[in-house]
């Protein structure tokens, strides 16, 4: 999985691959792009580190 992560002005953006859809662990749903839990980022808020936890996917 490869992230970037940035702030743009007052927003931060976020761009990840996307993978082979893959079944999700409830089997409902086909998972598209993940960070497989939380991924602590090289970007900085008030002097601390962005920690992202994102799923991506669809319904089956």
């Amino acid at each position: 999985m490869a992230m970037t992560v940035e702030i743009r002005g007052n927003k931060l953006c976020i761009e990840i691959d996307l993978e082979k859809p893959t079944l999700s662990a409830s089997r409902k749903t086909l998972v598209v792009a993940s960070t497989r839990g939380n991924a602590v980022t090289a970007v900085e808020v008030d002097g601390k580190p962005v920690t992202i936890g994102l799923n991506a996917y669809i319904k089956r």
